[in-house]
C-alpha cells in the first residue's frame, strides 16, 4: 500500500499469541468505538484497533470540559464514559466484523467480580480478538485503592480475569506507581499474555485569571510528547523483567517515535493522543516507520525489538 511490493519491509509483529500485521494499533479512548475513525484512516491498514474501554453497565463520566490542551499535550477527564459491554456487541461489533484487523476490547471495573463479568461476557463472541484489562480504576472492596496500584491486587484482579476467558489478554499498567516492574511481573505472574504502558499521568492544570483548575475535577490524565520520555523508560525497564510481550505507549506523534519504543523493548505500539492533533496519525506514522526502514536497509521490523544499547562510558 505503502511502498513497492519488492522492496516493502515485513512488519509483521506478534503480540499475546496474534500476528499483527504491523505493530501500530490506535489506543483505547481516542477512536471511539472503531468506527469513528474509518474517515481518516483505513482500520484495514492498521496492526489493532483497541476500542473504547467498556464496562459492565453503561456510565455517564465525568462533567465537561473534559479535555484540557496543556504544553506539549492534553489533559483528559473523561471519566470512562461508555456505553457498556452489551450495547457495544449488539450495536458497534457487528460492524467491526467487516474489518481485517484485529478488534481488541478494552475494559474496566469496579471490583474483580465486575473485570470477570466483562470478560466472561466478550469471551465467545465472534470479532473480538483479544482483551485489555485497565487497571488504572479505583476497587471499591479495598477503599478505593487502585488496583494498578499494588501489585496483590493487580494480581487479584487479572487472575480472576484469565479464570473466565482464553482470549489474549494484555494487561494496561498505570505510570503513577513507584515500582511499575513489581506490577508488570504480577499481571505476568497471574496469566496476563501482555502489558501495555503507559496509562496517562495523573497531572492538573489552572486557570490563573480564576484561580480554579480548568478541570471540574482538578486533575485529569496527561498524554502526549510530554510524556515519551517517561513512558520509554518504563516500557525499557517493563522490558527487562518480563518474559511476556511489551506494548508501547505514550507520546507517539511520528515513524521514529514509535521505533524508539521497539528498541526499548517493545513488541508493538499504540497511537493516541496524535490522533487529536491528526485523525489519519496511525496511518501516517506507519507510513513513516517504512520509510524508516527501507532507508536503513531492515528487512524486519521486529529486528528493531529490544535492541537498545548503551555504550561504554568512560570515568
Amino acid at each position: 500500500m505503502y511502498v513497492a511490493a519488492a522492496h516493502a519491509p515485513d512488519l509483521r509483529v506478534q503480540v499475546a499469541g496474534l500476528t499483527l500485521q504491523n505493530p501500530i494499533m490506535a489506543a483505547s479512548g481516542t477512536c471511539g468505538y472503531g468506527e469513528e475513525l474509518h474517515p481518516f484512516v483505513d482500520l484495514n491498514c492498521l496492526g489493532a484497533v483497541v476500542v473504547k474501554g467498556l464496562s459492565l453497565k453503561p456510565t455517564r463520566g465525568n462533567p465537561s470540559p473534559r479535555l484540557v490542551e496543556t504544553t506539549c499535550g492534553m489533559l483528559n477527564s473523561v471519566g470512562l464514559h461508555n456505553i457498556g459491554i452489551e450495547a457495544f456487541l449488539t450495536e458497534k461489533l457487528p460492524a467491526l466484523r467487516r474489518y481485517r484487523t484485529h478488534i481488541i476490547v478494552n475494559f474496566f471495573g469496579d471490583a474483580p467480580a465486575d473485570y470477570a463479568a466483562v470478560a466472561e461476557r466478550a469471551n465467545d463472541t465472534e470479532g473480538i480478538a483479544a482483551l485489555e484489562a485497565n487497571i488504572s480504576c479505583p476497587n471499591v472492596q479495598h477503599g478505593g485503592m487502585l488496583f494498578s496500584c499494588d501489585p496483590h491486587l493487580t494480581f487479584q484482579v487479572v487472575e480472576r480475569v484469565r479464570k473466565v476467558t482464553a482470549l489474549p489478554l494484555i494487561v494496561k499498567l498505570s505510570p503513577n506507581v513507584t515500582d511499575i516492574t513489581a506490577i508488570a511481573r504480577a499481571a505476568e505472574d497471574a496469566g496476563a499474555d501482555a502489558v501495555s504502558l503507559i496509562n496517562t499521568l495523573l497531572s492538573m492544570a489552572i486557570d490563573l485569571n480564576t484561580r480554579t483548575p480548568r478541570l471540574p475535577l482538578g486533575v485529569g490524565g496527561l498524554s502526549g510528547p510530554a510524556i515519551k520520555p517517561l513512558a520509554l523508560r518504563m516500557v525499557w525497564q517493563v522490558a527487562q523483567v518480563v518474559r511476556i510481550p511489551v506494548i508501547g505507549l505514550g507520546g507517539i506523534m511520528t515513524g521514529e517515535d514509535a521505533l524508539e519504543f521497539l528498541v526499548a523493548g517493545a513488541t508493538a505500539c499504540q497511537v493516541g493522543t496524535a490522533s487529536f492533533v491528526d485523525p489519519a496519525a496511525c496511518r501516517n506514522i506507519l507510513i513513516e516507520m517504512t520509510r524508516y526502514l527501507q532507508r536503513h536497509h531492515i528487512a524486519t521490523v521486529a529486528e528493531l525489538c529490544g535492541t537498545l544499547r548503551f555504550p561504554n562510558v568512560r570515568d
